[in-house]
C-alpha cells in the first residue's frame, strides 16, 4: 500500500463523523445546561487529544496495524489480546454500525415527517435496510466499497460547513438569546457527567484510528503526533462552532427534544433548501457505516485466521475476493442491535466497552515503560498523560455503574468475560467440535467461499 502522507486531513476525516449530528441533544439533556455541555465538549476534545498522543507512542513502538490487539499482545500476552478481538467483533464494531445506521434512519425519515416524531419502527426498518444495502456493496466488490467511501466522505464536510456558516449568519443578526445564562439548570450527578462524556466522546470516536494504518504512514514518529496535535484541536473548535450554530436557531429545550438537530436547524434557516441538511447527513452516515463494515469485515477475517473465531469467518468469496462470511456475521449482529436498542443506549453500550480497552491500552503503555525500557520509542509522551487517561477511563467505566446501573453495562461485561469461556478450550487447547466441520462445509458451498491459502496456491 502507498504511504499515507496527508495525515492531518486523514485525522480530521476520521474524527468528523456522524456523531456531531446525534450527540448534541443527548449531551445537553445529560448536562442540563449549555455551559456544562460546552465544558464536556472541550473536555472530550482534550481527553481525545491526550489519548491519541499516548497511542502515538504505542503506534511508533509497534508499527504493525493491529492497534490495541498488538499492544495487549506485547504487554499482557494472548488472552487480553483475544478479549479485545472478541469484544471488537461482537460488541464494538456492531454497535458502532448500529448507531450510525439508526442515525441514518432518523435523518432519512425526519425529512418526510415534519409535524411529529418519526415512528420508531420505521426508523429501525430503514436502518436495517441500509445495513443490507451496505452489506451488498461490500460483498459485491472491494473497489465498489472503497469508491463509495471516497465519494460519500465529502458530504459530512458539506453538512458541517452549512451549519457553521448558517450559525455565523444568525449571530450577525443578533440571535444569541439562547446563549445567555449558560450554566442555569446544570446537573452535577457523577453518573450523568460520565454518560455525558459517553455521548460527547462518540462524536470524537476515531481518535485512535490512525494507529490501525501506522504501517502506511510516512515517517510516523513525526507525522503521527503532528497530525494529532493539529487535527484534534481543529475538530474540537469545529464541534464548538456547530453547537453554537444550533443554539442560534433553537432553544436548549428544542435541542434536547430533537434527535435530528441538523434537520431542525435546516428547516429553520434554509427555507426551500432545507432538504440539503438531511441529504448531506444521510449521505455522510451512509459513508460512515460503509467504512465501519469494511473495517469490521477485515477484523473478523484477521481474528478468525488467527484461530480466535470460527474458521468460516476467515474465508473469502472465490470470485469477488471479499470476506463475505465476516461481513454477513457482523451485519446480523448489527441488525439485532438496531432492532433491540436505541441510539443513546447503544452509545452507552459502545462507550462503556470501548473505554475498558482504551484504559487497558494506557495500562499497557505504563507497563511497557518498566518491562521494555530499552525498546525503541521514536515518540515518547510524558508518563503523566497515560496515567491521567487511565484514571479518567476508570471513572468513565465505574461512574455510571455506581450512580445508575443499567442492563447495557451488564451485557457488555458479560460479553467481555464470556470470551474466556471460548478462549480456554477453543483457542488455548485448540478443541474442535466435530459437527462444526460439516457446518463449515455447508456454509462454504452456500456462500461460495474458500480459505485464502487454497485460493492462491
Amino acid at each position: 500500500m502507498a504511504p499515507v502522507t496527508e495525515t492531518k486531513s486523514v485525522t480530521f476525516n476520521f474524527l468528523t463523523g456522524s456523531g456531531i449530528f446525534v450527540s448534541p441533544s443527548g449531551l445537553l439533556e445529560r448536562t442540563g445546561s449549555i455551559g456544562m455541555s460546552f465544558v464536556i465538549w472541550m473536555a472530550c476534545g482534550l481527553l481525545s487529544l491526550l489519548g491519541a498522543l499516548a497511542y502515538a507512542e504505542l503506534g511508533t513502538m509497534n508499527t504493525s496495524s493491529g492497534a490495541e490487539y498488538a499492544y495487549f499482545m506485547d504487554a499482557f500476552g494472548a488472552p487480553p489480546a483475544f478479549l479485545f478481538s472478541w469484544a471488537s467483533t461482537l460488541v464494538l464494531k456492531p454497535s458502532q454500525m448500529a448507531i450510525i445506521c439508526l442515525s441514518f434512519g432518523k435523518y432519512a425519515v425526519e425529512a418526510f415527517v415534519t409535524e411529529c416524531e418519526p415512528p420508531e419502527i420505521v426508523v429501525k426498518l430503514v436502518a436495517v435496510l441500509i445495513i443490507v444495502v451496505i452489506l451488498y456493496v461490500n460483498c459485491y466488490s472491494v473497489n465498489l466499497a472503497t469508491s463509495v467511501q471516497n465519494v460519500f466522505t465529502a458530504a459530512k464536510l458539506v453538512a458541517v460547513l452549512i451549519v457553521i456558516l448558517g450559525g455565523a449568519y444568525k449571530m450577525c443578526e443578533g440571535n444569541v438569546q439562547h446563549l445567555r445564562n449558560p450554566f442555569k439548570g446544570t446537573i452535577y450527578s457523577i453518573g450523568n457527567i460520565a454518560t455525558a462524556f459517553y455521548t460527547g466522546l462518540w462524536a470524537y470516536d476515531g481518535w485512535n484510528n490512525l494507529n490501525y494504518v501506522t504501517e502506511e504512514i510516512k515517517n510516523p514518529s513525526k507525522n503521527l503526533p503532528r497530525s494529532i496535535i493539529i487535527g484534534i484541536p481543529l475538530v474540537t473548535i469545529c464541534y464548538a462552532l456547530i453547537n453554537i450554530s444550533y443554539l442560534t436557531v433553537m432553544s436548549p429545550l428544542e435541542m434536547m427534544t430533537s434527535e435530528a438537530v441538523a434537520v431542525t436547524f435546516g428547516n429553520r434557516l434554509l427555507g426551500v433548501m432545507a432538504w440539503l441538511m438531511p441529504l448531506s447527513v444521510t449521505i455522510s452516515t451512509f459513508g460512515s457505516a460503509n467504512g465501519t463494515l469494511f473495517a469490521a469485515g477485515r477484523l473478523c477475517f484477521a481474528a478468525s485466521r488467527e484461530g480466535h473465531l470460527l474458521d468460516i469467518l476467515s474465508y473469502v468469496h472465490i470470485r469477488r475476493y471479499t470476506p463475505a462470511p465476516g461481513l454477513i456475521f457482523h451485519s446480523i449482529i448489527a441488525s439485532a442491535m438496531v432492532l433491540y436498542g436505541t441510539i443513546h443506549s447503544l452509545i452507552d453500550f459502545f462507550s462503556f466497552t470501548a473505554w475498558i480497552f482504551y484504559g487497558g491500552s494506557m495500562l499497557a503503555l505504563i507497563v511497557m515503560r518498566f518491562t521494555k525500557p530499552t525498546q525503541p520509542r521514536p515518540y515518547k509522551v510524558p508518563i503523566i498523560i497515560p496515567i491521567l487517561v487511565l484514571l479518567i477511563s476508570i471513572y468513565l467505566v465505574v461512574g455510571p455503574i455506581v450512580d445508575k446501573p443499567t442492563i447495557e453495562y451488564l451485557y457488555a461485561g458479560l460479553f467481555i468475560l464470556g470470551g474466556m469461556v471460548f478462549y480456554v478450550p477453543f483457542v488455548h487447547f485448540k478443541l474442535r467440535v466435530p459437527f462444526m466441520d460439516g457446518v463449515t462445509v455447508f456454509l462454504q458451498m452456500l456462500l461460495e467461499v474458500a480459505p485464502t491459502a487454497s485460493m492462491f496456491e
